[in-house]
């Protein structure tokens, strides 16, 4: 396991890790009590360390918040020690409950940004590892994230964003710049090992509404690529979001023919990655929208494909009324929740730009406009407002964007 790097809480403490050794510059404890370490031969203090046994301050720690852990490594070099130990990881997965985070890019130019604590209700600033810009594309499954760079789409990364363990992917053999690319990643948490895909699509030579379609997959367990799909979409092109659930690729489709009596225009292919084909004929089993939708977002929510989109308005593209949650439920999509008006209104000028992500029974759902960030629980079918982002608005035209994914010690790629 890498060096936990602990992140900062509030805007006036600042907590640093360097290397092997932790220095901080805010109090670790209360200023009335004399505390020593091991090495200290100060006479009077009180030694933690030699009064608690191993056993117990392991159970001490690994009871603690995950951003409570990352600052516990710098108080001192035992309980840096504690933390890295593959025993301590043990106990802390057996007791460890923690619902997905939502990372937030709250600078333009920069990778930097929040993320939320949904169960403690803070915000903490966080940096992902590698990402070089905010325009990068994320995704995320269980403990991991995959990182590809949207400009070359050359650099490709798989991290753990709390241990900032990461590994950089080769690229795949003979891939060529795409007109639209998704990126997805599914991990298994029993084995450890990860699948990643990466879809591509580009527009057929001598065709306006031919699209090529090429899909690339790779195994951690072979550490190889392979592209078992490389063939022509009639009619429709692909999208920029896909997803892994339950062995099935499903990824984002748009009618490139314009038939104005044909309506949705959006739906999603299901490619098997086991049999390595199609549901059935690629050219007909596309799964339609149940509606006209606009940034349609697809993801897993305990092997369940869940999709959400803005509804649009009937005769006014781009302008929404709501925004819906769906189910799939064999091949037809099954709704689950529409966002509340009061809800939908306290976004301000919510337009058809917005984004949302989701892990377990949990949905967040951003406007691209406003570091203001709605949830949706799928168990209880509640609708909530997270705390409010520290992060101020330093342009009026500044977007903001983000990807949740599960803190987890225990992960690696």
């Amino acid at each position: 396991m890498e060096p936990l790097i602990p992140w900062d809480d509030d805007e006036d403490s600042h907590i640093h890790y360097n290397g092997h050794t932790s220095e901080c510059n805010t109090p670790v404890c209360d200023e009335e009590i004399e505390v020593t370490y091991d090495n200290d031969d100060e006479i009077g203090g009180v030694c933690i360390n030699a009064i608690l046994p191993d056993d117990i301050l392991e159970r001490i720690l690994g009871n603690l918040p995950i951003s409570a852990i990352l600052k516990a490594v710098c108080v001192c070099k035992k309980w840096n020690d504690v933390v890295h130990s593959e025993r301590f990881l043990h106990y802390y997965v057996s007791v460890a409950s923690p619902k997905s985070w939502y990372f937030m890019f709250t600078s333009e130019f920069y990778p930097s940004g929040h993320v939320y604590d949904p169960i403690h209700l803070k915000w903490h600033r966080f940096e992902i590892p590698f990402v070089e810009t905010p325009s990068w594309s994320l995704v995320s499954s269980r403990g991991l994230l995959c990182l590809l760079d949207n400009d070359r789409r050359r650099k490709l990364y798989v991290c753990n964003p709390i241990t900032k363990h990461c590994r950089r992917l080769e690229e795949p053999p003979g891939a060529t710049l795409a007109d639209y690319c998704a990126l997805a990643i599914s991990l298994d948490t029993s084995s450890q090992s990860y699948m990643v895909a990466i879809v591509r699509s580009k527009q057929a030579r001598g065709e306006d509404i031919d699209w090529d379609l090429s899909i690339d997959i790779y195994s951690s367990e072979k550490g190889t690529w392979r592209c078992p799909v490389n063939t022509t979409l009639q009619v429709w092109r692909t999208g920029v979001d896909c997803v892994i659930c339950d062995g099935v690729l499903y990824f984002t489709v748009f009618m490139t023919r314009t038939l104005g009596f044909i309506h949705p225009r959006y739906g999603v292919l299901a490619y098997d990655l086991a049999c390595q084909s199609f549901v059935t004929d690629v050219d007909e089993c596309v799964i339609v929208a149940p509606c006209d939708i606009t940034c349609m977002r697809l993801m897993n929510l305990e092997e369940e494909l869940v999709m959400v989109g803005g509804i649009q308005k009937l005769g006014r593209p781009g302008i929404i009324k709501g925004i819906g949650i769906w189910v799939l439920k064999d091949k037809d999509w099954e709704e689950v929740s529409r966002m509340p008006n009061k809800f939908f209104k306290g976004f301000g000028e919510f337009d058809d730009v917005f984004g949302s992500c989701g892990h377990e029974k949990l949905i967040y759902i951003q406007s691209y406009g406003s570091s203001t960030l709605l949830m949706f629980d799928m168990y209880s079918k509640e609708w909530s407002w997270s705390c409010k982002c520290p992060a101020a608005k330093k342009s009026p035209l500044q977007l903001y964007s983000g990807i949740c994914f599960e803190p987890r010690l225990d992960i690696a790629p």
